[in-house]
């Protein structure tokens, strides 16, 4: 019988492999990131890009729906992205609750309508 075959080896080595594969370039990322400015240009610009393309793949999800979103009306979908943004801004750019409240007004409007 081998170490592997008792059903904690396998997973022993998944573990051991997935270590090793991942932390040698984590720690060289840190060791050339470290001394980099987060504040430089390019941060800013990639930070940019990043977030435009965030928020295309939100948009997208909300006008072109996919799988069961794509059962929720047009005007909760859109009612409940634009109450996830003012709770957003309004607790002080918390993304948590933002997503929370928004959810949670999709889901409160369709249990009052029987949709669910």
């Amino acid at each position: 019988m081998s170490v592997l075959d008792d059903g904690f080896g396998g997973y022993l080595a998944i573990l051991l492999a997935g270590f090793l594969v991942h932390e040698p370039w984590r720690w060289l990322g840190y060791a050339i990131g470290n001394g980099l400015d987060a504040d430089s240009e390019i941060f800013r610009w990639v930070r940019a890009v990043a977030t435009a393309l965030v928020a295309g793949l939100v948009m997208r999800i909300v006008v072109f729906p996919p799988g069961a979103l794509a059962g929720v009306e047009p005007w909760l979908r859109f009612t409940s992205f634009a109450v996830g943004i003012v709770i957003f801004y309004a607790l002080s750019r918390n993304l948590a609750a933002g997503i929370v409240g928004g959810a949670a007004v999709m889901l409160a409007v369709k249990l009052l309508i029987g949709g669910i």
